[in-house]
Formats: C-alpha cells, structure tokens, sequence
C-alpha cells in the first residue's frame, strides 16, 4: 500500500487550528548509567545523547538503526538484513566475514554485553538508549574504543503497567506486542515480561524469483525481569532475553537498484537467549557491593549469493554458521555517604571484571570451506575516585587495567594464540559554575585488543596485530537556561589514534579476496558535538543536533603494495557533518505532531578504495492523537523517498572476467508511512 496522501493529511491536521487545550512541555531529566553510579544525563561530564520511549515509539522505530541518525558523530554500516556495526567519531568495525572482530563500539542491552551482535538491538519496551562517544576505558574497557551505546528496558515498579501495541504501514509490515508488569508482591517481587512479533517483507523486489519478500524481516523478542526486594538494603535483578531472528539478505544488484536476480536469496538470521543475575547491597553507610553474572548463547546463519544472479555454468554461495557463548563476572564496591575518603572529600569506586567469549565458526563456501575457533578472555581491575576540591571542582581519576588473551584454531592448520596487558583510564577535571551549568574536560585513553588473521595467502608476520591506542581530549559545557525551559549541550574532541588496526582488502581475482587487519596507521580525530532541547512555549518543543568531525589518516604504512594506500585521507564511514533538527507541536492535550530533518555528509565506505556515499538528509514526521489510555500515531519516516546507503563496496563481480572493479551500494530504507495504536494502563 502506497499512502501517499498522508503527507499532505498530516499537514492539513497542523494547520488546524487546535490550541484550545492548556498543555505543559516539560524537558525530559534522563537518568543515564554511565559512570559507576547513575546520574541525570546533565550531571554526567562526557558528551552523550539519551533517546527515549516516546521518540522512538512516534518514528515507528523497531530497531537501533532506525534512531541512531539523532546522535551526533554515529554511523551505522550494513551488509546485512538491519545496520548491525557502529561507529562513533569515525571509528568502528564495519563488517565480519571469516575472520573474529573485536568490537570499537560496545553494545549493552539490560547489562549484557552484545558487543558482537548488533543485529539484536530491537526496541520494544526499551526505555532509553544512552549514546556515549569517546573512551569508556575505565568503566567498559577494550569493547569501548569508540564509545559505548547502552539499551536500558523499562523496569518493573509496584504498580500494575500494562502496554499493548501493534501497527501497521507499507511493505506488508505489521506488528504486535504487550508488556506486562507489576508487583507479584507488594514492596517485596516486581516482575516485566514482554514479548514483541515485528514482521515485513522488507523492501527489495526479486524479479528472477518473483517474491517481493527475500530481504524480509522476521523478528520476534522476548524479555523478562524479575526485582527482588530482599530488604532496604538488599535488591536482586534477574533479567532475561531471547531473540528469535529469521531475516532474509538479499541487497546487492549490478545495477545498483532495488531489483535482485538473485536465485539463491540469504539468510541474517540469529537465535539468542541471554541471562543477567545483578544484587546490589547497602552493605553499611560506607560501602556498597554490587555483583553482577551473565550469560550469552546465541547462533547466527550469515548467507547470500555471492554472483547476485542465476547462472547454470557458474554458481558461488556462502554461509557463515556462528555459535557465540559469552559468561561475565562483574563485582563493584562503591562508597557510600560515610565511606568517602581523604579527609571525606573523595568519593571511590574499585572493581574486578572478566569476560569469557568462545565463537565457532562453520563456513560454507563455493570459495571454500572453513570451521574455526576463537576463544578470548578478558581480566580487568578497575577503580575510580572522584576528589570534590570545593564545592565547584571535583578531579576525577580512573585507571583500568585489563589481561587478554586469545587463541585461535582453523581447519587450515592455523593454530595461534595471543595475551597482552592493557589499560586505559581517565583524568578529569569538572567544574559547576551554578546549579544549571556544568563545564567539564578530560584527558582519557581508551583501548582495543590486538587479534587474529586467518587468510592462508597471508605471511606468518601478518596473522597477528596488535592492539591499538587513542588519547583523547575533551572539553564541554552542559547548561540549563530560561528557569529548565532550554537545555544545551555542546563539547569538543581531540583524539590521536595510535597503531590503528586498518582493515586491508585486496581483490585476488576470481571472485575472491584477501582481507585482513594491521597496526597500519597513526590516525587524527577530532571535532564538536552540540544537542539543543528547548520548550520555546507550552505547545512548541524544538530539538537540535550538530556532529562536525575530522578522522583523517596522518600515517598510513602500506600493509601491501598490491593494496590501496589511505595516507593522509579521510576514514571510513567518517562524515564530516551530521545534523538533526526537528519539533513536537502540541496542537492541543490530545494531538501532537513531530517532524524532524536528518542528514549527514558523505562519508567513504571502506579504507581499501575511493568509493563513497553521497550526502543526503531524510524528512521524519508523525502526528499522534492520545485518548484516555489509547493512542494512535501516523508516522513516516524519509517521507520524500530518498535514495541513500549504508553499506559500499568497490571490485569486480562480474563473472566469469572479473575485471572493471565497480561501486556497489546496499539502499538504506526507503520511504515507509505506518500507524501504530497503542493503549497503557
């Protein structure tokens, strides 16, 4: 169904004149979790954005993707059915094949980390999503090179809550979902539980095939939670997720359009089921003890017709069978009221983590079949004190040192293993000049494990890189203006990247390639990052977003004469701007419309070739009418059907010659207006 008409409809609804309503714009106050103990969003000294329930339930959003343009300097990369690799501030990994990865960009959900499966980041019942750019060395460790995006669900609370949900729009797209929770016993058991069905045909048309349906979302999340309320002192957390992900991967045409020939469509598909026990105890007015235990399963089928046609003399097809198995342990002492230090005036924070990862890889390939593994380790100590000088200066210092290990086995009889000692921290330094403003800067290093190679054509030198480095400058200002009414965030970064680990891809002809990662580089990133909320009256909100970014390459020594050479260029999947600007008009206490621009520069696809996007901004708007319980909103997002990308790549496919390398683009969403009705209790 094409709703066409619904443009023009919603700006007939805003032309109303429906102001008859006394109505009351309050900005949001975000509790965030990004340091060792949560604090409003305005209270936490690094550059941040939180995004909430009501932001994404009125884009129609069903997955991290569809949000991630309203942060400033965060890119997504594709190359499979949903965006599934981040980058923040230009850096980022931006595909897996073979080979194991280890993550720049952290993804928590619920305090589980999915730093490695980003395809399982689907919103139902989310609360908020915290956005934290720059090294999170000290609290996160080597998953947060980059920054860390942190998912939080909506807790269970004493009183019943019920949420229902379901909607409808374009490409055959429904959904249904209903979040429960309450208290099982007053003050003592609180429980969640909610389950979600998300379900399109997604938006390429086979044409060799006949199905509109092979790059189809099938989706269905599950999750529940349980708080115990032991005593005053005492809470206990049992949260569970399961995952049941069966999508299909069919993007990539010769032409560059949104008709495949492919005859052999693929897969992106994923079942996981994850487990977190935390407790949180009041041990005295001095301490605080905080543990937490999790536990990941999940596989993962990666697959696609690599000759994007159907050819009876030639046929290529892979499939990347993954199982992923991840236990974490996580004890903290913090202080409490009494236990502050140095002539009380020194709050503290010490901890012990470890990680355990085990990935097994089983690949299917007409190029050639593999089965691997990858274990890796990961032993950190951490600890943190914040020093309050007066009641205006308070120093933060923190220090994280972390042991790695990894081995690595194929059925190419590579056999490797590597440890290495790591460590990253923060000196800080902030400032409250008042109440409403907080001026901060911090001089951070942040860390990434080194890794593994497992291409057969590489020298014995080439299979192992090490671990890379970033020191980073930061500087901001978080203000409340105009008695709460306008709230101002604004911060700057200067970043140099040490033995940058550079992705290299070498066409080898045949269809085939060569990829692998080095310590090739010394890199330079740096820039401003400005968000602006502003209730501008009772019935206007206005919102605002700005990224400028510089992530060039100062030193890049050629892994390979046969490769591209990036001296001196600009990094990968690194626009040099971004930008949101929209606003919520409250046409009165039952209707609401929301419009917003998004946009950014373009940005180059890989470190292997000169082949980039172009530049685009997409429109978003919604209007939502709210009844007692009920609400409807009509929302459409890239109203104006633009053409942008999310994944490019540059070679020769083009059998059985394979010459003339070209750019191939998998599209990003296209335009797709939808309703959703709801009803809270």
């Amino acid at each position: 169904m094409k709703l066409k008409f619904l443009p023009a409809a919603i700006a007939a609804a805003f032309a109303t004149n429906a102001f008859a309503d006394d109505t009351q714009i309050d900005l949001p106050s975000m509790v965030v979790s990004a340091d060792f103990r949560p604090n409003s969003a305005q209270k936490t000294p690094i550059s941040l954005t939180t995004i909430d329930s009501e932001v994404i339930e009125s884009r129609g959003a069903q997955h991290i993707e569809d949000i991630l343009n309203l942060a400033p300097n965060v890119n997504v990369s594709s190359g499979a059915s949903r965006g599934q690799y981040f980058q923040i501030r230009g850096i980022g990994e931006r595909s897996q094949f073979s080979s194991p990865i280890n993550p720049s960009v952290g993804l928590m959900i619920d305090g589980i980390d999915f730093s490695r499966i980003g395809g399982a980041a689907t919103l139902f019942d989310i609360e908020q999503v915290e956005v934290l750019r720059g090294p999170q060395g000290t609290r996160f460790g080597t998953n947060a090179l980059a920054g860390v995006i942190n998912m939080q669900s909506k807790q269970p609370s004493n009183d019943l809550d019920i949420h229902f949900e379901t909607g409808l729009a374009e490409y055959n797209t429904r959904n249904i979902g209903l979040a429960v929770g309450g208290a099982l016993i007053d003050d003592k058991l609180l429980g969640r539980m909610s389950v979600y069905s998300h379900q399109s045909d997604g938006y390429m048309k086979n044409d060799f095939l006949n199905r509109d349906n092979t790059q189809d979302q099938d989706e269905v999340t599950a999750k529940g939670h349980l708080k115990w309320l032991a005593n005053k002192d005492l809470t206990v957390d049992l949260n569970l997720i399961h995952l049941d992900i069966n999508n299909g991967y069919d993007a990539f045409t010769f032409d560059n359009s949104r008709h495949s020939q492919t005859d052999q469509p693929g897969e992106d598909s994923q079942k996981t089921d994850a487990i977190a026990l935390k407790a949180d105890w009041r041990a005295n007015s001095s301490v605080q003890l905080q543990t937490a235990v999790t536990y990941l399963n999940s596989n993962s089928v990666y697959s696609y017709d690599a000759d994007w046609v159907s050819n009876p003399l030639y046929n290529a097809n892979e499939e990347f069978n993954r199982g992923r198995n991840n236990h974490s342990f996580e004890l903290k002492a913090l202080s409490n009221e009494d236990g502050w230090i140095f002539n009380n005036s020194t709050e503290w924070a010490v901890g012990l983590y470890h990680l355990s990862q085990d990935e097994k890889l089983d690949l299917n390939s007409d190029f050639g079949n593999l089965d691997n593994k990858y274990k890796t380790k990961n032993t950190s100590i951490f600890g943190q004190l914040d020093t309050h000088l007066n009641d205006k200066f308070t120093v933060i210092s923190g220090l994280r040192v972390e042991y790695f290990t990894a081995d690595y086995s194929d059925s190419n009889a590579i056999d490797l293993e590597t440890d290495e000692v790591l460590f990253g921290g923060k000196l800080g330094l902030n400032y409250q000049l008042n109440k409403n403003q907080l001026l901060y800067s911090s001089l951070s290093r942040g860390y990434k494990s080194g890794g593994i190679n497992n291409s057969t054509s590489l020298q014995p030198s080439q299979l192992k890189f090490d671990a890379e480095y970033m020191w980073s400058l930061e500087t901001g200002l978080k203000s409340l203006w105009l008695d709460g009414d306008l709230m101002t965030n604004i911060s700057a970064f200067y970043s140099l990247r040490r033995d940058a680990q550079v992705k290299t891809s070498i066409d080898v002809g045949g269809g085939s390639f060569k990829d692998y990662l080095t310590n090739a580089a010394e890199g330079t990133n740096y820039g401003i990052e400005a968000e602006l909320d502003w209730a501008a009256s009772d019935k206007i909100r206005i919102f605002a977003s700005l990224g400028l970014l510089h992530a060039s390459f100062d030193e890049y020594a050629n892994p390979d004469p046969d490769s591209y050479d990036a001296d001196g260029r600009r990094q990968a999947h690194a626009p040099a701007y971004q930008f949101s600007l929209g606003s919520d008009v409250y046409l009165s206490s039952q209707w609401t419309f929301k419009a917003n621009i998004e946009g950014k520069d373009e940005f180059y696809y890989s470190n292997s070739h000169d082949s980039k996007s172009s530049s685009y901004a997409i429109v978003n708007s919604s209007l939502n009418y709210k009844h007692g319980d009920w609400k409807v909103s009509l929302w459409g997002r890239n109203l104006f059907d633009k053409d942008y990308y999310t994944r490019g790549f540059f070679f020769a496919n083009n059998a059985p010659s394979y010459d003339n390398p070209e750019t191939y683009t998998q599209y990003a969403e296209p335009r797709v207006i939808g309703a959703t009705l709801s009803w809270d209790y």
